[in-house]
């Protein structure tokens, strides 16, 4: 049976935000159903007939915030009479201090809140609401262009106030000073000039986000903040790293696609070319084939097949260069080794190519025995290349020295002794 949501429940608070013309409620104020369930005439009149009353209580409350600037931050009840009653807190409590200094920075006057809060804070060591004080005074830091003193009072909300209601307040805060460095802002130097760099404060502030509030929203928009971060740095290790730990952590998130393209091209970034460590480009190709088998489509917008063909040939050459720099330091073996390596694991490279025209000089350094096991060079560069095989033309194999069977000395032949010549005297 379709049924009308029913009005909103007596004892209701709600509660004026720091800005004016703002107005925060501890419930869900509403009167239709989200549903979109059908009701009846009756019920239906008596639905709108609470909705208008709500909207004139809400739209009375916003009356006072516009024409009375001093009752902003103020809590209203509503009460058995169906009416909204003022709850202010009385001169001198703790309540009425904090109302005070959010009334303050609500007003545009950062420095007289900034003062108030830290008054309290110094006067009042255990009394509650030190966490909305710091939040405060953090504001108010910020207002006046101070973010890293700030960065303070929220560090000081998330350590010693993790369970209070601006504790998640604190962090969004933390989060925006942390985009703000990451996106080149600079530190003032002793409250100057900005000219010191905040890039290791911003990584600090995103992983202490994703720490504390881990799961949220918030976490994961720090998460993919922090693997930008390094990705537009060229730093692709570190890129690598955050994009995969996103990947874990947040695998339904509609950002999970941009993660794990970020994800390959960080991988095949990180390869710095031949002469340099090729692990990257081996995750990459694993990433790749693991997208072609759980996510064809996806595999082929991003291209995985020209991509795999281009870790092939990256691989490949890596191989050839370490076989010439083998052939430069008179180690044929080794240099014939990696050119094996290059054809059968690579066929269809250039560098394969490459690596045939180079076979027959590497062969012609090395023992005719050991030549003689290798590969037949020649007939693979015919399939390969079409035509006859590269011939060093002049080279023909090291002939291997035989040994002696019996070691023989030849005899030995006397020294005749010459008399010197004595030294004639003088």
């Amino acid at each position: 049976m379709p049924r009308a949501r029913p009005a909103p429940e007596i004892g209701l608070k709600i509660t004026k935000t720091d800005m004016p013309k703002r107005i925060r409620s501890s419930s869900a104020l509403r009167a239709i159903d989200p549903g979109g369930d059908r009701v009846d005439g009756h019920k239906m009149r008596g639905m709108f007939s609470r909705l208008i009353q709500t909207s004139l209580g809400l739209a009375f409350l916003t009356v006072l915030s516009m024409s009375s600037p001093a009752s902003a931050q103020e809590e209203f009840t509503l009460g058995p009479d169906d009416a909204w009653t003022r709850e202010t807190p009385e001169p001198g409590t703790p309540a009425a201090r904090i109302l005070k200094a959010r009334q303050a920075l609500a007003l545009g006057e950062p420095e007289r809140a900034r003062a108030l809060a830290t008054a309290y804070l110094d006067r009042f060591p255990s009394a509650p609401g030190r966490a909305e004080m710091f939040l405060v005074r953090g504001d108010a830091l910020v207002e006046m262009g101070d973010e890293y003193d700030a960065l303070f009072d929220y560090e000081a909300i998330a350590r010693l106030h993790p369970g209070s209601e601006v504790f998640v307040q604190a962090l969004e805060r933390e989060y925006d000073i942390a985009v703000a460095y990451a996106n080149g802002l600079k530190r003032k130097f002793f409250g100057t000039i900005r000219i010191i760099d905040a890039s290791d404060d911003a990584q600090e502030l995103l992983i202490r986000i994703q720490e504390r509030l881990p799961g949220s929203r918030l976490a994961e928009d720090a998460g993919m903040t922090l693997a930008d971060f390094y990705f537009k740095r060229a730093e692709m290790r570190l890129a690598s790293d955050a994009y995969d730990l996103f990947i874990q952590n947040y695998p339904r998130s509609n950002r999970i696609q941009k993660a794990r393209q970020r994800l390959i091209q960080s991988y095949m970034a990180s390869y710095r070319g031949p002469r340099h460590d090729a692990s990257g480009l081996r995750d990459a190709r694993r990433r790749l084939q693991t997208m072609q088998q759980l996510r064809p489509a996806a595999a082929q917008r991003l291209g995985a097949e020209a991509l795999i063909v281009r870790i092939d040939e990256s691989e490949a050459r890596k191989l050839l260069v370490t076989a010439k720099w083998y052939l430069s330091v008179s180690d044929p073996i080794s240099a014939e080794l990696y050119i094996r390596q290059v054809v059968e694991r690579h066929p269809e490279t250039v560098a394969t190519l490459d690596a045939l025209r180079l076979a027959p000089k590497i062969l012609s350094q090395m023992p005719a025995s050991l030549a003689a096991k290798t590969p037949d060079y020649r007939l693979l560069a015919e399939a390969l290349l079409g035509k006859a095989g590269p011939v060093e033309t002049g080279v023909s194999p090291r002939a291997e020295p035989s040994l002696p069977e019996t070691r023989d000395l030849e005899p030995e032949r006397p020294v005749k002794a010459t008399p010197s010549e004595e030294p004639k005297a003088s």
